[in-house]
């Protein structure tokens, strides 16, 4: 049950807690501010993962994604072989007067060309300025920080496992080839000392050199 006034009151208090309270002021721009780092800030683009899928743009609910492409003709890698086709990219920008920084694009992309840049202060005077083409995207590539250490009890990530084992078994195998190679070798020194002690062994025929 509350009495008349105690809205009021608690008001007051909280006021009155805030007042005793030492007030922090953040001097930016001079002081950069400690962004955390899973900060949202713009999308940086690492162009050469990009196989131009248009996944990233067809998923963006905003719409604000845009890219251009050509297709070349690659020569076959051996005589014989046919030629292929790969798409290049010609243009990639993407409007953050339109985007709602969900990350969707960034989610999606399944080779790892769009990443998350801490980098917030790009500002414009013009709202047609905010659409950033790839060399921008580029340059903000390089501000995204290093993934965060993996937890030590977690499970190893398949494809590293599968790379070591590969690894390993090369290793093994070049391992045994060396020491085959090194037996080889042991064997035929021995060979050739065993066939020159026999040489100087043997004695002389009778009626040699007369």
């Amino acid at each position: 049950m509350s009495f008349p006034g105690s809205g009021l009151a608690k008001g007051l208090a909280v006021t009155l807690r805030t007042m005793t309270k030492r007030s922090v002021t953040a001097q930016y721009p001079d002081v950069q501010p400690d962004l955390p780092p899973r900060t949202r800030g713009v999308i940086g683009l690492f162009e050469e993962n990009c196989t131009v899928c248009m996944l990233c743009a067809r998923e963006c609910p905003d719409w604000c994604i845009y890219i251009d492409s050509h297709k070349e003709t690659v020569p076959p890698a051996a005589p014989g072989g046919r030629e292929r086709s790969r798409n290049v990219l010609d243009r990639f920008a993407i409007d953050f007067a339109l985007c709602m920084y969900c990350g969707i694009c960034i989610e999606v992309c399944p080779f790892d060309a769009l990443f998350w840049s801490p980098e917030f202060e790009y500002a414009e005077t013009d709202i047609h300025e905010l659409t950033h083409e790839r060399d921008k995207l580029r340059e903000w590539m390089w501000t995204v920080p290093e993934p965060p250490a993996l937890d030590p009890a977690a499970e190893e990530p398949k494809e590293l496992a599968a790379a070591r084992k590969a690894a390993d078994k090369l290793a093994a195998q070049q391992q045994a080839e060396a020491e085959a190679a090194r037996a080889q070798a042991q064997a035929s020194e021995q060979e050739t000392a065993d066939q020159e002690t026999a040489d100087q062994d043997r004695p002389d025929t009778p009626g040699e050199g007369t």
